[in-house]
């Protein structure tokens, strides 16, 4: 009987086969599928999310090399992408990442280049997103942000793609962030001209509830000030950025089960694999609005040999298509958000932002605020840099010298990366970003030199390239690094300072230079008039810094370092320069003061008062902290205390490994530091400002400074190297205590623009459940901090991003260092242990920076944090030059302004000038303060542009989007409108009016950025401004 049954089984297989024969064969695929009405619509999107640095630097990522570390070459990726889309025109792929693209297209022939070309105007192509890389969207500031997504400088950015594809990308696609601010909503979407946002990662409590809710689809309104008009629909992908559930990897050595339709061949699973993505599509449709889904079919470096990939979606288009329950076809996220569109649907609508981001109870991504804050702070400083450079590249005029800012301007652009500025990278890549970084700026550098040169030598009407005048600078001159200033002025020679001001006002500041001798003063050379400068000691913890540093950077061993700071005031006029002669003191009467000191011990009452002007600090010398904080002109008086204390870095425990590191912020503990009682702080009066010298620990030194004529608080600390002698990583934070009663409120900026309110164990969008009520409330800070009650507001101000937050009422706290012995499993595979190096000899990282508060009566601290926001991101640039013997004034300018007597109003930043390779100069202007957040500076502002460039003849002025690459009037008509759900609020929207051509007067509504493109009579590429 069994073999009966055997012999029955076997026929029937023979027959099966047999039948088979006939049909087994060539199969030609329906690939050509559209949008199917009244059914689910699976929207296959294809893409490869490469990232410019991460494990491999950004050259080896794209050329494929250190596959040892990580199996991916970006080059493979677009060759292998171009011929799969020829072969079969439905298919589509997206592609994001301009620094590897560019790369790519300069190696292509013509007739490559031609294909292409095809591709993207056939829809094949699509570039999404368009900038040099997928920015971090918590460590950036918003100028870098603009300039990376919008990088005018062929062969790369949204003007490249407009120029040679004649495309203007729709779509931001910021997948793999973590975290997405309200800036790249408002700002870097809906004022490029996106009519949509896409990305992943958020908060896993938000994701659940949101699914819960079909709210992952939403209508994002980044900018109370700027109101609907800056909305932007955004789509949150319901687990990540990878394929959905069901097992639809499909690169050569992926392990998912591919779809195999010859049935002459074993394991044929065509109707299995059709089972699979109508599972994994009718999943997704339950927690999504309208009948259209997207699925992301790629991952990281995916697509290395692509018709691995776009075999199986072919075959998953042709067979779920023929089965019939769901629809799904090729498309792009611009095809999806203009079927959405189309859908007339209302969608919930979302303010404020999405950080923190977690991905588990004990998983908070709020380390990385701080992570490498010493490339932070390279990053910040030289983007202040480049925009000071660009302006005087303008000034000068783009000339066939080949000097200009854009090697810096690129290396700026990459380091926005999310695994870049973010500090979550590999080690040897951030040493490699740090050194583009360096490249750019030495070129940037000749270029400054050389600009102010030609501007010194009055050389404005006529073709400038060899002045004689030559100008240094000094970039570690923040750690009393200054060959120029440290000269011997002896001889007769004079020290020549310049200083040039890269912002719209005057501005009145104080400098900081480091001087070998004792007996030196300061005049204006304007005018021969001597000014009052003061001598500080250089204390023993900068001269250790200073001397390990220059030999890890410049392998120069030091014998001697300068005595001391000569600080004197300065004024600079608005977008220009002004001069000062330092030399060798003639008499004691004319030399610089020298600051008196007065060690903490020599108090008669235990109480120390610093602060030469109306601000006035009052210290506990017994106790050796500060306690007490007084502004005379301000009428404020309260309660300060400062502390610093670290968290001890958690390493995982049995029910969770989460270990704190490059991302994660998990602590375990946290331990007061106390100031070494033995060790007595030191005090420097003068006239011009007062010091407090502590030594807090063997690895932490600082310096607190209270000057005349400011009315905040300069702290300056040296951190490190973090002892992990204990095998304990450990975060350092300081943090200031208050008595007022903030009732959990918090105030943190987004990008450096607008201000976001924080409510402790809070969010807007769902019920939280804290788990880390200290990780959990951590928000990245790029701008300041602060807290308000019902009479008075502490605002504290940062050099870099940073991690803060307000864990107690009346206290706030940032972040300043991170030196963690685990790795926390998110994918960096290296502990953040950051060293520094002498030939063999490794300690680790000593990071030097500032921070800045002040006190206000509740309502009067909003222009205090823009305008000195504003003058930290853009410090006054230092040059340096000899003169030897004669009179500055005789035979240079002294003293300059491109404005002449205009200055910009004081609610106005001119945040980019920059000559284009065609002479047209691009000119932005932003308004610095939000609706209603000052009472005389929350108001329309005009700036006038004949005034800002006198002498100069505009032919055309146009404006146009943020990204320079549409007319703005095209784009606002073309942008979609969206409806969201709800009675529409009653809004008064402020935003300035068409330019007339025959007045150039610019209006600016609060936190409006106007971008245009600006035509003179005479290019300004080919000559220097007249």
């Amino acid at each position: 009987m069994a073999d009966r049954r055997l012999f029955t089984f076997m026929l029937f297989v023979l027959s099966a086969v047999c039948c088979s024969l006939t049909e087994a064969g060539y199969i030609s695929y329906n690939t050509n599928s559209v949008i199917v009405p009244g059914k689910i619509n699976v929207h296959l999107v294809a893409h490869s999310h490469d990232d410019v640095g991460w494990l491999k630097t950004v050259d080896q990522y794209y050329v494929g090399s250190k596959n040892e570390i990580q199996g991916a070459c970006v080059q493979n990726v677009l060759d292998s992408v171009v011929s799969a889309l020829l072969a079969d025109r439905n298919r589509r792929f997206i592609y994001v990442e301009q620094a590897f693209f560019q790369r790519w297209w300069r190696q292509q022939s013509d007739a490559t280049k031609k294909i292409v070309k095809e591709l993207v105007s056939s829809g094949q192509l699509e570039f999404i997103n368009g900038g040099m890389c997928m920015h971090d969207e918590a460590a950036p500031h918003y100028i870098d942000m603009i300039d990376q997504t919008t990088l005018i400088r062929q062969p790369f950015g949204h003007l490249f793609i407009k120029q040679e594809f004649g495309q203007i990308p729709r779509i931001g696609w910021q997948i793999d962030p973590f975290g997405h601010s309200a800036v790249q909503a408002y700002l870097l979407s809906a004022e490029v001209g996106f009519d949509a946002l896409y990305f992943s990662r958020i908060d896993y409590q938000d994701r659940e509830t949101r699914k819960k809710f079909k709210t992952l689809e939403i209508v994002w309104r980044g900018s109370k000030t700027l109101g609907s008009s800056s909305d932007v629909f955004t789509g949150i992908f319901p687990k990540n950025y990878e394929p959905p559930p069901g097992g639809f990897y499909f690169e050569v050595n992926d392990k998912d089960p591919v779809i195999q339709d010859d049935p002459l061949l074993f394991d044929y699973n065509v109707q299995e694999r059709v089972n699979d993505f109508v599972v994994s599509a009718l999943s997704q449709a339950n927690i999504t609005r309208t009948n259209h889904i997207m699925f992301t079919m790629g991952t990281d470096f995916k697509y290395q040999y692509a018709n691995s990939w776009f075999r199986q979606m072919d075959k998953f288009i042709h067979y779920v298509n023929q089965d019939g329950r769901v629809n799904a076809l090729y498309s792009t996220p611009s095809l999806y958000t203009d079927a959405k569109y189309a859908s007339n649907e209302t969608w919930t609508l979302k303010t404020d932002d999405f950080f923190p981001y977690a991905d588990g109870p004990n998983g908070y991504w709020t380390g990385y605020f701080s992570s490498r804050p010493s490339f932070k702070q390279y990053v910040r400083m030289l983007s202040g840099y480049n925009l000071a450079a660009k302006q005087l590249e303008f000034l000068k005029g783009r000339d066939s010298s080949g000097l200009t800012t854009d090697s810096l301007a690129d290396a700026l652009a990459i380091a926005q990366h999310h695994d870049a500025v973010s500090g979550t990278e590999q080690q040897h890549v951030a040493n490699d970003y740090a050194k583009r970084l360096f490249i750019g700026y030495t070129e940037a550098e000749k270029l400054v030199g050389l600009s102010l040169g030609c501007l010194t030598e009055s050389s404005l009407n006529s073709d400038c390239y060899s002045p004689k005048t030559n100008f240094e600078q000094c970039p570690l001159l923040n750690i009393s690094y200054c060959p120029p200033s440290e000269a011997d002025f002896s001889n007769g020679k004079d020290l020549v300072v310049l200083l040039y001001n890269s912002l719209g006002w005057k501005r009145d500041d104080v400098i900081r230079i480091p001087v070998s001798s004792d007996s030196v003063t300061v005049l204006d050379s304007a005018n021969g008039r001597e000014i009052e400068s003061q001598l500080l000691p250089i204390n023993e913890a900068s001269v250790r810094i200073r001397s390990q540093y220059v030999k890890a950077y410049l392998g120069e061993f030091l014998d001697v370092a300068p005595k001391f700071w000569l600080a004197f005031p300065v004024s600079v006029p608005p977008f220009g320069f002004s001069t000062y002669i330092v030399s060798n003191a003639r008499s004691q009467a004319s030399a610089a003061t020298m600051s008196s000191l007065h060690p903490s011990k020599e108090s008669n009452d235990g109480y120390i008062e610093i602060g030469p002007g109306e601000l006035k600090l009052l210290f506990n010398a017994n106790e050796h902290e500060l306690s007490y904080y007084t502004n005379s002109g301000r009428a404020v008086n309260s309660s300060l205390k400062q502390s610093y204390k670290f968290y001890a870095g958690s390493v995982g425990e049995y029910t969770d490994l989460q270990a704190s590191g490059a991302y994660v912020f998990r602590p375990d503990g946290t331990f007061p530091i106390k100031s070494d009682d033995k060790v007595p702080f030191n005090i420097l009066h003068g006239p011009i400002l007062d010091e407090v010298h502590q030594q807090i620990n063997p690895w932490i030194y600082q310096i607190t400074r209270v000057y005349k004529t400011k009315e905040h608080v300069e702290f300056e600390f040296l951190v490190g190297p973090i002892p992990i002698e204990d095998e304990t990583g450990k975060e350092l934070a300081t943090e200031f205590s208050t008595s007022m009663e903030t009732n959990k409120i918090f105030y943190t900026d987004s990008n450096g623009r607008d201000f976001i309110k924080r409510i402790r164990d809070y969010r807007t969008d769902w019920a939280l459940h804290v788990n880390q009520p200290v990780a959990g409330n951590y928000y990245p800070i790029n701008l300041g901090i602060y807290i308000e009650d019902d009479n008075t507001e502490l605002s504290l101000l940062v050099d870099r991003c940073v991690g803060g937050s307000s864990i107690q009422d009346g206290q706030v706290e940032l972040m300043l260092h991170r030196r963690l012995l685990h790795d926390d499993g998110k994918g960096v595979a290296e502990a953040l242990n950051e060293r520094v190096c002498v030939k063999n000899e490794c300690t680790g990282l000593t990071v030097q920076g500032k921070f800045y508060l002040r006190i206000d009566p509740l309502g009067e601290g909003a222009n205090w944090r823009r305008t000195t926001g504003q003058e930290i991101y853009s410090p006054l640039l230092v040059a340096f030059t000899v003169q030897d013997g004669g009179n500055w004034a005789n035979s240079h300018v002294s003293t300059f302004s491109a404005m002449e007597s205009y200055s910009l109003p004081g609610n106005v930043a001119m945040i980019t000038l920059q000559v284009l390779k065609d002479g047209t100069v691009l000119l932005r202007l932003a308004h610095l303060y939000e609706v209603d957040e000052d009472k005389d500076l929350s108001i329309m502002a005009t700036v006038d542009l004949n005034k800002i460039f006198p002498g100069k003849k505009i032919l055309k002025i146009t404006e146009t989007n943020l990204s320079a690459n549409q007319e703005r009037s095209v784009m606002e008509k073309k942008r979609l409108k969206w409806r969201v759900d709800g009675t529409p609020a009653r809004e008064k929207i402020v935003r300035g009016g068409p330019v007339d051509p025959s007045k150039l007067l610019v209006e600016l509504g609060p936190m409006e950025i106007r971008t245009f493109l600006i035509y003179f009579d005479k290019p300004a590429s080919s000559h220097a401004v007249q």
